[in-house]
């Protein structure tokens, strides 16, 4: 009897504990998508998740099994996105599910979304243009090596390679796909260059600070099988950058590629750097785009970057942060909070309408304690060593300046692509 009454009592403790913790998850989940639709955020940006919520059993499997914290949530006993602008398309949620309730989709009813048709070896509508990685699509790291790989095995088999005075493959981005190719390229002793208008790791270099990156066992050309499933930005970068230096890949940084033209039965390629002939390209730029720059006088300088990776690095600094989006006040709030930094955010608009309420109201409270100065309907005239100079209302601002982020978006590959002639396809929530 005692025996039973303790098991009674667990389970209901148990029973209740679930219970506190269903109910404090959909009450989160709510607010949390409330917030987002307020400021018109709650759209995803790449493939995404949609819910059967006939077949939902409100489980919340794929609430766990996101690895992208608050993207999914319960409400009503249902698994909803509630911030969609996040998911970058893992597939995690889909596998976990029990009931096959989720699918993955492109684009929404509102907001199209633009993905290059390629075929099943990653060849375009193009002969000889190929698309791996994140532009097509696909966002986990392990899937961009994969299809990385496996351009490689597709282009190697092209006819033409090997002959005349050109490249085999010009290979455009050195994140996750890009560098897998080019150590493919170099294991099938292609003739090959590979052009990155930024660093190593593509968009993986360019989340916080810490960010933990969920992945899968891969095959990487050269190195193997790597069993990764679990790991932080720094130490993915920390294993691609070590490989780099042992395997001797070369990697042509700080150069973006402008055009690519027919040249015979290849293409020429013309960058910022020079003009290259080949007999075939792999794009694989990812879909962040080019950041969109301000076009002013000292823009060029080096303390001028266009997102924020670590605010510790500007403790004691005088920052300015120029944008109105939720990354320039998520950069603007962080960096003040930093000792010793004095922060300035830039913004043409005269309120803040783009980003999140949460976002706002850390602004207001920084500005409040003298942390934050806020210039509201201004733009950046000329970036100085030293200084910068703002005009406001008519009136131009001197500010002692250390460094500058601008975050003001990025110019997306779509027009690249169409001008090149490559076919894009406009996904309105379909596979």
């Amino acid at each position: 009897m005692l025996t039973t009454m303790i098991f009674v009592t667990a389970t209901l403790v148990v029973c209740a504990w679930h219970l506190r913790s269903r109910q404090s998850l959909e009450r989160e989940s709510h607010e949390l998508r409330e917030d987002n639709e307020k400021a018109g955020l709650n759209e995803p940006s790449s493939i995404h998740p949609i819910i059967d919520v006939d077949q939902c059993i409100g489980c919340g499997n794929c609430v766990d099994a996101c690895p992208e914290e608050g993207v999914l949530g319960l409400i009503q006993g249902k698994a909803v996105l509630v911030e969609a602008s996040k998911c970058i398309g893992h597939g995690a949620c889909k596998a976990s599910c029990p009931t096959m309730a989720i699918q993955l989709v492109f684009g929404t009813d509102k907001r199209g979304l633009d993905i290059p048709n390629v075929r099943p070896n990653f060849e375009t509508n193009l002969p000889g243009i190929f698309i791996a990685g994140e532009l097509g699509g696909m966002g986990l790291v392990s899937n961009a090596v994969e299809q990385g790989r496996q351009a490689i095995e597709s282009i190697r088999k092209l006819s033409g390679m090997g002959q005349g005075n050109r490249f085999d493959v010009v290979i455009v981005g050195a994140g996750p796909s890009g560098f897998s190719a080019s150590l493919g390229a170099m294991h099938h002793k292609l003739r090959s260059v590979t052009i990155e208008q930024d660093t190593l790791g593509g968009t993986v270099a360019h989340y916080p600070r810490a960010k933990i990156v969920m992945t899968r066992p891969m095959e990487l050309p050269i190195v193997g099988k790597v069993k990764v499933f679990e790991t932080t930005k720094e130490n993915l970068l920390e294993f691609w950058q070590k490989i780099e230096r042992d395997t001797g890949v070369k990697i042509q940084y700080k150069e973006r590629v402008e055009t690519i033209v027919p040249d015979g039965d290849g293409f020429a390629v013309h960058t910022t750097r020079g003009d290259y002939r080949t007999r075939a390209v792999l794009l694989a730029i990812g879909r962040r785009g080019t950041p969109r720059k301000l076009g002013v006088p000292g823009e060029d300088l080096e303390k001028v970057v266009y997102r924020l990776i670590d605010p510790e690095q500007y403790r004691g600094r005088h920052v300015l942060v120029v944008g109105g989006g939720d990354s320039a006040l998520e950069a603007a709030t962080s960096i003040a909070a930093e000792p010793g930094s004095t922060v300035t955010l830039s913004y043409r608009e005269k309120a803040f309408t783009r980003a999140k309420e949460k976002n706002r109201k850390k602004v207001e409270e920084a500005s409040a304690k003298k942390r934050l100065r806020v210039l509201y309907g201004s733009t950046v005239h000329v970036v100085h060593k030293k200084s910068v100079e703002v005009e406001q209302d008519g009136q131009v601002v001197h500010i002692a300046n250390d460094a500058v982020i601008v975050c003001a978006g990025g110019i997306l590959p779509t027009p690249f692509l169409k001008e090149i002639g490559i076919e894009v396809e406009t996904k309105h929530g379909t596979a």
